[in-house]
């Protein structure tokens, strides 16, 4: 151990009079620690967010849409089908309807999304086949209907119920229900009900006609790529969407607020090196007379500098390091157990979602406090390197 670093030990864990000292080195130590451990949760709590919002929408939503201002005719359909198929990362493409009907069920009437599907296409794009919790989605045909599980909750609906529904033309159709999903987004659950295609196309009056394509990759970050080669393969008659476009308010207001809490959080460790600080003060304070001892055997300002440095980085390190093992204790406890629950009527899970990235998050959080600990330790070690031997020794 260099004589720098066993100095600022000893001055760090002093065993006599000075007991003072280590008890509020252990309370900068504590400071630090909540601080670093508060980061860490609350930030791998908004990845996993994140995370956990992208996964849900990239399973309700294809990766890439096709649409136009107007509707898509059928041949139409074919001939773009025909172009993109084969086409690099373009993995799979079903053609779907959407609009909006009025439902009444026990004198309940509420305005719903309609979405008219291909079901052995739509598996191959989205994961609606796997969210299906009652019923099959192959058993969707003429006259029949697929309803989230909530939705089915509110309606009182189950296997074989009838559903009423009133389409924009004025006809009531009654479709019976064969399959409840739960993709595990509220309003999704909630506001869609899903049927065939002829049965879209009757209900809305679009013969022959599709709302839009929907496109799945073999890579998702690929979509932006994509999107570039489509627009120039079918030309500019049709808007052309990626899964993030369709979803960047979410995105946005997800990378905003996690930086938010980034830096408000990161206050509390600045607080607790504000401990640092103080603790460095009254070390030199007390170790005047040492300091000039030192200075007068020829020890250099710059040497008394790094021992206070050291002296502080001790504190801040030991404090970062324990405060990262508490924090990742703490998202592991979350994610293993899921002993917090969300109200799923509020947000769009129920249970809260805990990610652990190492890089950026963790690697950041870790330099940042480390860097507020160097930060703090400059004014306490540039006043002990200032001492002059004759001023600190003048009164023994």
């Amino acid at each position: 151990m260099s004589l720098i670093l066993f100095i600022s030990w000893r001055y760090l864990v002093t065993k006599r009079k000075e007991k003072f000292i280590s008890l509020i080195s252990v309370i900068s130590v504590l400071g630090v620690a909540i601080g670093v451990m508060a980061l860490i949760v609350v930030i791998a709590v908004m990845t996993g967010f994140d995370r956990d919002l992208r996964d849900r929408i990239i399973g309700n939503y294809a990766h890439i849409t096709v649409s136009a201002f107007r509707p898509i005719e059928y041949p139409e359909y074919e001939t773009i089908t025909s172009k993109l198929e084969g086409s690099k990362h373009i993995k799979a493409i079903s053609p779907y309807i959407q609009g909006q009907v009025l439902i009444e069920q026990d004198r309940k009437f509420m305005a719903l999304g309609i979405k008219g599907i291909d079901p052995e296409k739509e598996k191959q794009v989205t994961r609606i086949s796997e969210y299906i919790t009652k019923g099959e989605l192959n058993q969707l045909k003429e006259e029949t209907v697929v309803v989230g599980r909530e939705l089915a909750l509110y309606l009182g609906l189950n296997i074989d119920s009838v559903l009423k529904i009133y389409s924009p033309l004025g006809q009531q159709h009654n479709l019976k229900v064969v399959g409840i999903f739960a993709s595990g987004m509220y309003d999704y659950d909630f506001n869609l009900i899903v049927v065939s295609l002829g049965t879209a196309q009757k209900i809305l009056g679009m013969k022959d006609q599709l709302s839009a394509l929907a496109i799945r990759l073999d890579n998702l970050y690929a979509a932006e790529t994509v999107k570039k080669k489509i627009s120039e393969i079918v030309g500019y008659d049709y808007l052309i969407k990626t899964w993030i476009e369709a979803n960047q308010n979410f995105f946005a207001a997800l990378k905003l607020e996690k930086l938010t809490m980034f830096i408000i959080l990161t206050l509390i460790t600045l607080v607790a090196c504000f401990n640092i600080i103080s603790t460095l003060i009254v070390t030199v304070v007390e170790k005047t007379k040492d300091i000039g001892i030192l200075k007068a055997l020829g020890m250099n300002p710059a040497k008394i500098r790094k021992i206070f440095t050291c002296q502080g980085l001790l504190i801040g390190s030991s404090g970062v390091l324990l405060g990262t093992m508490a924090g990742v204790l703490v998202c592991l406890l979350l994610k293993k157990y899921q002993f917090i629950k969300l109200p799923q009527d509020i947000y769009y899970i129920d249970r809260l979602p805990v990610a652990l990235e190492i890089w950026p998050d963790m690697v950041l959080i870790v330099l940042a406090a480390i860097a507020i600990t160097l930060i703090s330790t400059i004014y306490p070690a540039s006043k002990a390197a200032g001492l002059k031997p004759v001023e600190a020794l003048r009164y023994e």
